[in-house]
């Protein structure tokens, strides 16, 4: 069994650290597992633990989509969070001018559903996670953070392709082994 994921990879710049830095600093006081900034991607599809005499299906269908769809662009900006003020679970950075994106995703998401993956519960919403929230003592400061960091520009993405991950847990954090790249 092998821990999957189809995504696109995003190579942080330097605005994009600079912003990922400034927010790990404003929000020291909180308890948040910060992603690896070389881990950063937006996930189209989690496959979860799948038999590995499902990849070549898995992969003939990504394969498919991948023809279909040609190299786009959108903006990374703004910073939220996903819960609530009261209990903050996920902070993310937002996607501008994510229609190929989405339609990537949608697409994806149609074709793994012919094979047997169910859709997920969830619409896809197109974000880049960077932390996940354990504990936030003083709510209100977090929150003033959050919308300082609100509506920042953070840097601009071309994707000329596409991946499949094999997500390796350890104790440290994962490892992201690329098990395919499907070029648009």
């Amino acid at each position: 069994m092998k821990r999957l994921f189809a995504a696109v990879h995003v190579a942080p710049f330097r605005e994009f650290r600079d912003q990922f830095s400034s927010l790990q600093q404003g929000l020291r006081f909180a308890d948040i597992k910060w992603v690896n900034p070389e881990n950063i991607h937006i996930t189209l599809k989690f496959f979860g633990e799948t038999a590995e005499d499902r990849i070549p299906d898995i992969h003939c269908i990504l394969k498919q989509v991948s023809s279909r769809h040609r190299p786009f662009g959108f903006t990374i900006e703004d910073t939220g969070i996903f819960g609530s003020s009261y209990n903050p679970r996920v902070v993310w950075f937002g996607i501008q001018g994510a229609q190929a994106l989405t339609a990537l995703a949608q697409d994806v998401l149609k074709e793994v559903e012919s094979i047997g993956w169910e859709r997920d519960r969830q619409n896809f919403v197109p974000h880049i996670t960077i932390g996940r929230v354990k504990d936030v003592k003083d709510k209100r400061l977090f929150q003033d953070v959050i919308d300082d960091h609100k509506k920042a520009f953070i840097q601009e993405v071309s994707v000329t392709e596409f991946r499949l991950y094999e997500s390796i847990l350890q104790p440290q954090g994962p490892i992201y082994k690329v098990l395919e790249n499907f070029e648009l």
